[in-house]
Parts: C-alpha cells; structure tokens; sequence
C-alpha cells in the first residue's frame, strides 16, 4: 500500500468547515421570496435556438447487484459542464432549528427564475461530490451527486422536455433547480427510494426550477430509481425503480411506460406527482380511451438524440451526439457479463463519451458487506476518465490533498476578477483538473499515436489502486475492530494514490509532448486570419463554436472506442501494473518526492506508555509506503 508520511489531526476537520463556509459565497444572499410560483399570466420562457440542437450532456449508468461479478450494486458516470471541476468530502452537520437554504435561480439563468428559501434539515449526511463552476447560468458551486455516508449513491443527467413544457415555464419560476435537489438527496437521504420521497415532496410544496428538464439516478445495496422532473412550472414528476437484476442507462434519463394509477401510490415500482396524468390529459398528450400506454418519453420529452443502432455499429461522423440511445446502450452493456468494478471504469472512460466536456468521471460499487460505513468508497477521476486515473476516496476520508480543490483554471468570472488572497497558497499549487486536461489535449491531438499508451498506463494505475485498496480497507477494518478510528488510514490511503496519480499524468504528459515535437512538432492552428489582423494565429479566439457538433470538440474517438477495440471487444482483459510507466523521478511542486520508494506499505500504529489518545490528536502515526512503478 502507498501510504505518504503525513499525520493527520482533527484539524482537517475545521479546514473542511471553514472551506465548505467559504464555498458558499458563490450563492446570492438568501431573499425572502414567494415559495409558490405566479399563476398562469406570469410571463413565459422561451425556448433558445439550440436548446434541442445540443443532444450532449451527462451520463449515467446503473447496474444491479445480480449482474455484477462480486455481487455489488454499481453506479457509474459523470457530468457534462465546460467549468471547473473540484472534488469536495462535505462533513456531516447539525444544523440550528429554523435554518433555511437559498435555492432556485436567477434571472441571469438561461431559463431564468427567482431564489427563495426553503428549511434546512436538523442533520446532514457526509458526503463526497464533485463541485463545479458555471451550467446554464445557475448559482455555483454546483453539483451532481456522489456517495454519502448511507451508502447511498447518485448521478444528475440532462433529461429535456419538450418544447411545449419549456415554452410554458414562467420566467420567476421558484424552488429547487437540479443541483439543490442532488445535494439535497446527499444530505438527507438514506437509501434511493428515500431520495425519491425527499425530491417529490420538495417539487410538491415548493416548486421546481427548471433549465429544461432533469433526471436523477439512485443506487444503493440493493436497488436503484431513476427521478425525472420536467419543465413548464407545473410541479410534475415521475419515479421508476430499478431492480438487483437490470441495468440502466440514463443519457438523457428517461422512463417509458408508467402505469397510471401508480400516481395514488399504492405501486412498488413506480410513483409521481399527482397530476402527471391529468396534466397530460388536459394539454391533449394522453387519451386514456385511444392510447395503450402512458409513455412518459412519448408524452413529455423529446425524442431520443440518436436513432436506435445496433451493438458495435459505429456511429456516423456527422451525427451530432454519437452513441447517444440510452436502449442501444444498455444492449451493449448487458453483453457483459459479470460485470466488474473495472468494466464501470472502463464504461465511464470510454472514448466515445469521455471528452472535453466530461467534467469528471464517478464509479460507486455500493458494497452491502461493510463492516462501517465509513468504508463506503467512490471512485473518482478529477476530470475526464480518458486521460486521468481514478483516485479511491472514502466516506471516513478526512482530507484531500490541495490539488484536487478549487482552482481559478475554468471557473466562471475568474478573468474578470482578482483573487482573494486568502485562496493565495491554495491556488499556487498545481490544479489536478488543469493537469489531465492538458493531458487529454495532447494526447487526443495524435489519438492513434498517444491513446493506446495512456490507456494502458491508467488501466495499470487503477489495478494496482483496486488491489491495495482492498488492502487499506482491511486495515481500517481492522482497526475499527480494535476500538480505533479508521479515517487516518483511509485518508493517508487516498492522498497517496491521488498524488501518485499526479506524478504519473505529469510523467505522461511530458513524455507526450516529447513525443510531439520529436515527430513534426506541435501543431500550429489551422485557423483564418481575416484581412488586417496582425495578430498571429496562436493570438486568435480559442473558444469552440457554439453551433459545433460535439465530434469537433476536442475527443479521443478513433471510430467506436479504442485504437484496439471497443468496450465490449475489450472486456475481460484489465489493466496491468507492468504497464505503469517508471514515473519515480517526477517531483511535484513543493511536495517531497516520495514516489517509488521502496519502502514497505504496512502502516504502523506505536503509543507512549500512559498517552492518553484523544479524538484531537491520534497519538503518534508513521505511515511507510511501498511505492513501486514499473
């Protein structure tokens, strides 16, 4: 095991306070404001020009405990937002009776609506997400879910409406928007049909604010449930659960047939507002005299982004949202049998989604065994899974390293400010997302060059981060049985691999652009420099064209997946710690250069005779560590 030598205090704990407080000067000050929306004269959205053009965003997918090899409930995927992306570990806390949240949006949102306040909960979960910077105009940090110390796991997905509920959403629309109710189920919710309670009844009493339509995916040990809530400023929404044998693919998130009486609750399987049915019903969507089914896709959504295809075909180079057919997809996936917490790896690093805008990267294997919860991990990839390796965080994970925290790189307004100087050292040290962003330009720049090697790399990198995690996990086992806490091994566990993944994606990256400037040297851009411009081509606007589809955005596709294959071609052959480059000689800034040393991995625990431990210092830990790459 990779352990730093670092010691850990209940300092962290504070620290995480006090930035989680600070983090929450992104949001407008609450306001007292009308929990109810306007009635039906308040003025209307409009749906923008390209609000059905870009069939691009999140992704999730769900597999259940009985098609898994260990026998593991798995949730897996990420969200698709051009910002910065940082991970947080959220402490869980008490709450002072009569304290309210700010939630909703306002009116510089793309749909744009007003903020109001809704009752915070008494106590909160911990919980680990992914924060980020700037979506369709809402109030940052934003967030799409992550795990929680219920062992409950969860992922936000794009799920659009159609245009006429879009068109009919008033513009001071009130009440929670999809990122309040993603850390609103982290925070009070304790299994997936629980978060589905929680979000309903919140959309019940306060509303919901919209950017279009969203979808939500829960998991835990032994189910999970897709939560859809549409636009049009109705209130309406709709749950299906998912049973220990299926899998689901929400890209965009969706439900098909829902029974009808299932609005009068009495259905195991499915629940929804009360008026998803009679809305229907009086806009001409539904007839329950002529139509066999109530198919929520048919009657308030879009149509799939793509059509059907079949597994392993490729997709067109002109299609503006490859492999987007969620059915198609869960084909391909239920061809995998025994599913592995490598495949969901593999599935959420896939080529043909895992791109430029691919935020981050989550994988949860919701283990029903533990012996505490505070052993239930997440798999997490700062950004992009392509070209990053997955870093294993713990709930009992105190702290993380500084690097995978909020840097200014691809936060929105940070051109158009100064920094404050108390976030000075934080943001000097170098920025994980910054970093395996590079990565991925350099290495999608040459994909049939570069990928196969980088792949290989990080396939290595996780195996060898999943064999010794299970080994971290038993010695925090095993110290919660000796009457002990099992957050400082976990957190010396994680820090080592997040950082030793930093010096391998530093060692790749450079070896890359070595590699580039060896064969031809770095690309000039191809770019029009109109008449009088003396301002050379690299000097030029380096932003995308909005109206791109989203193969001109910067991907590692070389046509279906891999240069050797796709996900399914490649099942059953994982990672290989042998093709882990010698990274040892990478130093990262201000850090001890502890990579590869040699030393032996077991961590050890020594008191002094008559020391009392206490919950503010642990006594005295050293921490040595096997570092080893071939």
């Amino acid at each position: 095991m990779r352990f730093s030598k670092l010691a850990k205090t209940s300092t962290v704990l504070a620290a995480s306070a006090a930035l989680i407080t600070t983090l929450s000067g992104f949001a407008a000050p609450a306001q007292a404001m009308p929990l109810e929306p306007e009635p039906p004269l308040a003025p209307q959205a409009q749906a923008s020009d390209d609000q059905f053009d870009e069939p691009d965003k999140s992704f999730a997918v769900y597999v259940g405990k009985e098609l898994t090899e260990d026998g593991y409930t798995m949730l897996g995927g990420f969200g698709h937002e051009p910002s910065s992306h940082w991970v947080e570990i959220v402490p869980e806390q008490d709450h002072p009776e009569g304290s309210e949240i700010t939630v909703g949006a306002t009116d510089e949102a793309d749909m744009p609506g007003e903020l109001s306040t809704i009752p915070q909960a008494e106590h909160t979960n911990r919980y680990i997400t992914s924060n980020y910077s700037e979506f369709t105009g809402m109030p940052a940090p934003l967030t799409n879910g992550g795990l929680n110390d219920q062992n409950l796991a969860a992922r936000d997905v794009w799920s659009n409406s159609r245009e006429e509920l879009v068109d009919m959403t008033p513009t001071d629309q009130t009440g929670p928007q999809y990122s309040d109710l993603s850390r609103i189920a982290m925070e009070r919710a304790g299994s997936s049909r629980e978060a589905v309670d929680i979000l309903g009844e919140l959309i019940d009493e306060y509303g919901y604010t919209t950017y279009g339509g969203n979808s939500h995916l829960f998991a835990d040990e032994n189910e999970g449930w897709v939560f859809i809530e549409f636009a049009g400023g109705e209130g309406l929404w709709a749950a299906e659960r998912l049973g220990p044998d299926e899998i689901r693919v929400n890209y965009p998130g969706y439900i098909h047939d829902f029974p009808v009486d299932a609005v009068n609750g009495d259905n195991p399987d499915f629940v929804g507002s009360d008026n998803l049915v009679s809305f229907a019903e009086e806009q001409g969507w539904y007839d329950p005299e002529t139509d066999d089914s109530f198919n929520l896709q048919d009657v308030y959504q879009e149509p799939f982004p793509t059509d059907e295809f079949e597994v392993g075909t490729v997709a067109s180079p002109d299609d503006t949202a490859p492999y987007r057919n969620p059915v198609s997809l869960e084909e391909e996936f239920e061809q995998l049998d025994d599913i592995k917490l490598e495949d969901v790896m593999r599935i959420v690093r896939d080529p043909r989604w895992s791109d430029d805008r691919s935020g981050y990267g989550h994988v949860a294997q919701l283990k029903d065994d533990l012996a505490d919860n505070s052993l239930a991990t997440l798999w997490v990839a700062p950004t992009a899974a392509v070209t990053a390796p997955y870093t294993p965080i713990a709930i009992g994970t105190q702290d993380l390293p500084e690097e995978f925290s909020q840097h200014r790189y691809l936060t929105a307004g940070a051109s158009e400010n100064y920094i404050d100087p108390e976030y000075a050292e934080q943001e000097a040290t170098e920025y994980a997302t910054q970093t395996y962003k590079q990565l991925m330009y350099a290495t999608c720049s040459r994909p049939e060059d570069y990928l196969p090697g980088v792949t290989a790399a990080f396939e290595g990198y996780d195996a060898e981060s999943i064999a010794q995690w299970e080994n971290t996990l038993q010695q925090a086992e095993n110290a919660l049985d000796d009457g002990d806490e099992s957050t400082t091994i976990l957190t010396a566990a994680t820090e080592s691999r997040a950082l030793d993944g930093l010096r391998l994606g530093n060692y790749l990256l450079d070896d890359t652009l070595t590699q580039s400037r060896a064969d031809g040297g770095l690309h000039v851009p191809d770019v029009e420099i109109t008449d009088g411009t003396s301002a050379s081509a690299r000097s030029l606007p380096m932003d995308l064209q909005s109206d791109a589809a989203s193969r001109d955005r910067m991907n590692c596709d070389v046509g279906g997946g891999w240069t050797d294959g796709s996900t399914l071609d490649r099942a059953g052959t994982y990672g290989d710690p042998d093709n882990i480059p010698d990274y040892s000689a990478v130093q990262l800034t201000g850090r001890p250069n502890t990579a590869n040393s040699g030393i032996d991995s077991t961590p050890w625990i020594f008191g002094i005779g008559g020391l009392a431990i206490g919950a503010a210092a642990a006594g005295i830990i050293a921490y040595v560590m096997r570092r080893r790459a071939s």
